[in-house]
């Protein structure tokens, strides 16, 4: 077990690194686009199953045999910036698009991407994301002591992919609510470039740095 303090202390760690945008923000913004709100939530599902993932093999102490691995670990990060670049890149697309394909009823964002489909591209993003590896190995062994438990570790783990599901699916939800707003034809352009260009920028900025 862990004091009072040094759990707040976690929590208080973990909130900062949460609410700090990135890539999971940014692919959660897009399928609340594209799917509403339930394609928004399916999205956080999914990146917090990634993290439980991480959190296991750290905790199995699979992730430092992964870090270990030159070869292995880069190869992971360039595939994950090439999800990154592939995801931005539709988007991209999809704001090019004619306007008379972008105001098509049956294009409605329930239509769009279902939310098994974003539920797995929460998934694979957070996986393929190997800076996580470093995130949980940096984190939480710190605070589970100088002899830390399998099952604390976990629940620290478990911990930090439940506070991420609730922030990105509130977020999903405002979203979800401004949508008239965001889907009008040229704000929705607008913002289907921003998001792109933000996850193309992330892909390569990964993919320079796993080289």
């Amino acid at each position: 077990m862990i004091g009072l303090g040094q759990y707040l202390a976690f929590l208080g760690v973990s909130l900062l690194v949460i609410c700090t945008p990135g890539q999971d923000t940014a692919l959660t913004i897009r399928n609340t686009l594209l799917g509403g709100r339930r394609g928004g939530v399916a999205t956080a599902l999914g990146v917090s199953a990634g993290q439980a993932t991480w959190t296991v093999a750290t905790s199995a102490g699979l992730a430092v045999v992964l870090m270990a691995s030159g070869p292995l670990f880069e190869a992971i990060r360039l595939a994950g910036a090439a999800y990154l670049v592939y995801l931005g890149l539709r988007s991209m697309l999809r704001a090019a698009r004619p306007v008379d394909s972008l105001r098509d009823p049956s294009m409605a964002p329930t239509h769009r991407l279902r939310p098994s489909a974003a539920f797995w591209q929460g998934l694979l993003s957070n996986l393929s994301n190997a800076k996580m590896v470093a995130f949980f190995i940096s984190l939480l062994p710190p605070f589970a002591g100088p002899h830390p438990s399998f099952v604390l570790l976990l629940l620290l783990g478990l911990n930090f992919s439940v506070l991420t599901l609730a922030w990105l699916a509130g977020y999903s939800v405002a979203v979800d609510r401004v949508g008239r707003l965001l889907r009008r034809t040229s704000a929705r352009r607008l913002l289907d470039a921003a998001l792109g260009a933000v996850l193309v920028g992330l892909g390569l900025r990964l993919g320079a740095e796993a080289r």
